[in-house]
């Protein structure tokens, strides 16, 4: 095998992923269909699934922080596909803006659950594919999990567990040929960046334009990444190029330097 040939997943590649309906997940989603995988998403949201299967693509209604619906939707993706080679742990939420005096103990809990439990039911549900398959697990983490992130606490401490939970699944499921890495996005182009940076705007009292700026001034390429920058990391560690990336947390971020 070349190594441009490498660099591309093998066909047949069966995916599962949460929260695959929209933005990042969605992308990922077509990359993989786009390379003759077969695909399984997951969304809380119906319409969205359906608006995205067809074809390659197949998905289930599912709140990844749920035990019951998350062992259900592995089950479907299961039986749909025959077993699972790539489980992305993809479902998060932005959590609360606000100092850590004034986060209600509801909003640092539904961060934690969706961002931090969503990706330990994944890992947990999907670890005996895993396992037969030699396979990998990708969790979805952020530059907040290496960086400190002032004002956005709940996201931060999730973000870093997310980091860790992968690191430490390397090191437990390495032995039976299992590789799990972290991708840690920076600040990605969409909807769900502006409403973070609108928050963080009206929170100080300043612009949004004026705020985004500043978001921007701490990226070493003064740019956003696209949910297709991420989907791309994805297809690499999924490819033959990427079979001995393991324990790693990967920045996709254009050089975020500070939060």
């Amino acid at each position: 095998m070349t190594v441009l040939a490498s660099l591309t997943p093998q066909k047949g590649l069966r995916i599962l992923i949460t929260a695959g309906a929209g933005g990042i997940g969605q992308a990922i989603a077509r990359g993989y269909a786009e390379t003759g995988a077969r695909v399984h998403i997951s969304d809380i949201d119906k319409a969205a699934v359906q608006a995205v299967t067809g074809g390659a693509i197949t998905g289930s209604v599912a709140n990844a922080a749920d035990e019951i619906e998350t062992k259900a939707l592995f089950d479907e993706a299961r039986d749909r596909m025959g077993g699972l080679d790539v489980v992305i742990a993809n479902a998060g939420v932005a959590g609360p803006t606000g100092s850590v005096r004034d986060i209600s103990q509801a909003e640092w809990d539904q961060c934690l659950e969706i961002n931090l439990r969503g990706a330990y039911l994944a890992a947990r549900f999907g670890e005996s594919d895993l396992k037969a398959n030699k396979g990998l697990f990708i969790a979805m983490a952020s530059v907040a999990g290496r960086l400190p992130y002032a004002f956005r606490t709940p996201y931060a401490a999730s973000k870093w567990g997310v980091v860790g939970l992968a690191k430490s699944l390397a090191a437990e499921l390495g032995p039976d040929g299992v590789r799990s890495n972290a991708i840690l996005p920076g600040i990605v182009k969409g909807p769900r960046i502006d409403k973070v940076i609108q928050a963080r705007a009206d929170q100080v009292g300043v612009s949004f334009e004026k705020m985004r700026e500043e978001y921007l001034s701490k990226v070493s390429l003064r740019r956003m990444v696209t949910a297709e920058d991420i989907a791309a990391m994805c297809l690499f560690l999924s490819s033959p190029g990427g079979s001995n990336v393991s324990g790693q947390a990967i920045s996709v971020c254009g050089g975020v330097e500070t939060l």
